[in-house]
Order: C-alpha cells, then sequence, then structure tokens
C-alpha cells in the first residue's frame, strides 16, 4: 500500500513538473513574440496538414504587414464585429461572456461565444481546435500571459496577422488580395466590413460571398463602426 501512495505521489508530482514546463515553454514563445513576428500558428499548422490530405502541394496564403499599413477601417470593423471593449478591458469581457450564456442556454445549443481579441488568439497561436474544459483553461491562462507582456496594439497586430479569412487564406494582406486584389492598406470601408464579418465562418464564406446572412453582418458592422475604438 505505501508503495502505491509513493507511486501516485510521484506521478501527481510529474504531472505539475510537465505542466509548470509546459506554462514556461508558453511563457517563452510569448516573450519572444513582443518584438518578433511569429512566422506560424498552431491553427494555420493545422489547416495546411488538412489542405495537404487531398493535396500534398497546397501552401498557405499569408503575408506578414505590420500594424501601421494595415487599413484603419479593417482595424474599426473587427473591434466593432469581434470585441467592441477591446482598449478597455484586460483580457476577457465578462459581460459579453455573461450575455452568450444566457444566449446558448436560451438557444439550447452554442451560437454565441463571447470570446475576446485576445482569447481567440491565444487559441489561434497555441491550442487545438477540440472543445474541453482543459481547453478553455489553458486559453484563459495563455490570455492573460498576452495580456500582462504585450501592450494591446501589439495584441491586435499579431491577431490581424495568424486569422483565418478563407481556405488556406490567413492574415489581413493575404485576405485583402484574395478577395479585392488590392493590399491590406488600400480596402475601404465596406470591404473592411465584409472581411470582419467573414471572421466567424470564413471557410464558408468564402465559397458563398454574398450569403445573406453575410450582407447582413457588415451593414451591422458599417452601422458601429465609427464608434470602434482602436489601440
Amino acid at each position: 500500500m505505501r508503495r502505491l501512495w509513493g507511486w501516485l505521489w510521484r506521478s501527481i508530482a510529474l504531472f505539475f513538473v510537465l505542466l509548470l514546463c509546459y506554462q514556461l515553454w508558453l511563457f517563452a514563445h510569448i516573450a519572444w513574440w513582443v518584438g518578433h513576428n511569429p512566422s506560424t500558428s498552431a491553427f494555420m499548422d493545422t489547416r495546411l496538414e488538412v489542405m495537404q490530405d487531398t493535396n500534398p502541394d497546397a501552401a498557405l496564403k499569408h503575408q506578414w504587414v505590420e500594424y501601421a499599413k494595415i487599413s484603419n477601417h479593417l482595424k474599426r470593423a473587427l473591434i466593432a464585429s469581434e470585441d467592441a471593449k477591446f482598449v478597455d478591458h484586460e483580457g476577457f469581457d465578462w459581460e459579453g461572456i455573461q450575455k452568450a450564456y444566457e444566449k446558448n442556454l436560451k438557444k439550447g445549443k452554442i451560437v454565441a461565444g463571447g470570446s475576446t481579441i485576445s482569447q481567440q488568439l491565444a487559441k489561434n497561436l497555441f491550442l487545438s481546435t477540440q472543445r474541453t474544459p482543459w481547453r478553455k483553461l489553458e486559453e484563459a491562462a495563455i490570455t492573460v500571459m498576452l495580456e500582462t507582456m504585450m501592450d494591446k496594439q501589439r495584441i491586435f497586430e499579431i491577431y490581424l496577422n495568424v486569422i483565418e479569412w478563407g481556405n488556406g487564406v490567413f492574415g489581413a494582406e493575404a485576405a485583402a488580395r484574395h478577395y479585392y486584389n488590392v493590399s491590406a492598406a488600400q480596402l475601404n470601408v465596406v470591404q473592411a466590413a465584409k472581411l470582419a464579418a467573414m471572421v466567424p465562418n470564413p471557410r464558408y464564406y468564402d465559397t458563398h460571398r454574398e450569403a445573406r446572412g453575410l450582407q447582413r453582418k457588415t451593414a451591422i458592422i458599417l452601422r458601429r463602426i465609427n464608434d470602434s475604438e482602436i489601440p
């Protein structure tokens, strides 16, 4: 019995050592990205693997562009669409989470997320697409690290460069060229609003660009865009 308890405590201790090492690995990556641009993300790698399962020559469309060279229309549109309180909160919009919970409860299924831009970035950079309690806890921990180590502009710059905007299309520059054949700096307000409206379901909207729901959400973003505060 004593041997069993000893084995159990050693296993628990090993688990926490491995967990600490993983957190330090995350911390080191985020610290590096304060001043260096990530070349890829966990989600980008996953999507590339899926694409190459059917086409070994498949490649992602992705080109990093600095914050100042991305249209302010797109920045405002994304904040209006995804996280209206981005510049004010510390990573979590508790009111938004509560509203999303109540909406999901009323519908009896998940129809709203309530995730902030910081939370979305945490998930895209490091985590799988599986919805598990462990992943949500890790997402929260990474979000705290991002908000602690980076200012809002840097978080938003990385977000703008790594989020998905179509099948194999990642980042504002690739999206602007894929949909409108212009640079991210040249996007006008209507183009920006439509791109922001695509974010929740980009692969679908890539092939259904005139979908009624997309048009409706674009119109909502256009009404809200001038109230958006960007870092």
